[in-house]
């Protein structure tokens, strides 16, 4: 299965949380559809991109990095690359390359989804797909300075400043959707 297909499965299975999650989602799965390159930085004037909340191994932080371009404490992720099979693949290759953790367990479903603005390609929009991710107990963040600008666990209830409301929307989710699968 090629990673497009994949993307399409993922995102036909999926059951969105609310009605706004669910317009992103058929919007999505719409784009998919319309464009054959919509998993790649090349694919104007959007992308499907894959990101990852890492949330401690007790559920009380998460991992953040300061992403350089855009100053700001966001979650981990960014564009699918060749090598990238699965959607859920690409999340947790870019959780693993930008957190520097082994080890890390992605939660099998994505957890929500969020269209954003960004400079790629002289303007264009990310179709991120949202996953959430435990870390190991011992779990110890390495940064490595081509993937961040800086890198720290935050409570999850107090994403720092600067960052945005669609990453503390996902730090939230992330957050319920760990507890929910501790608590089964």
């Amino acid at each position: 299965m090629s990673l497009h297909a994949d993307a399409r499965a993922v995102l036909g299975a999926w059951a969105a949380p609310d009605a706004r999650q669910e317009e992103l989602r058929v919007s999505y799965l719409e784009h998919l559809d319309a464009h054959g390159d919509a998993m790649w930085r090349e694919c104007l004037p959007g992308h499907l991109t894959a990101s990852t909340a890492i949330i401690s191994a007790d559920g009380s932080r998460v991992a953040l990095v300061l992403h350089g371009t855009l100053n700001m404490w966001l979650q981990t992720g960014g564009h699918c690359e060749p090598e990238d099979t699965t959607l859920a693949g690409a999340a947790l290759r870019e959780a693993a390359e930008e957190s520097g953790i082994d080890g890390l367990t992605l939660l099998p479903s994505p957890v929500r989804l969020d269209r954003h603005a960004v400079p790629c390609g002289g303007g264009s929009h990310h179709l991120d797909v949202q996953f959430a991710a435990v870390a190991p107990p011992d779990a110890v963040l390495v940064r490595d300075p081509e993937e961040s600008d800086d890198l720290g666990w935050f409570p999850v209830e107090g994403v720092p400043d600067p960052s945005d409301e669609p990453c503390r929307a996902l730090v939230r989710a992330a957050a319920a959707a760990v507890a929910a699968l501790r608590d089964a």
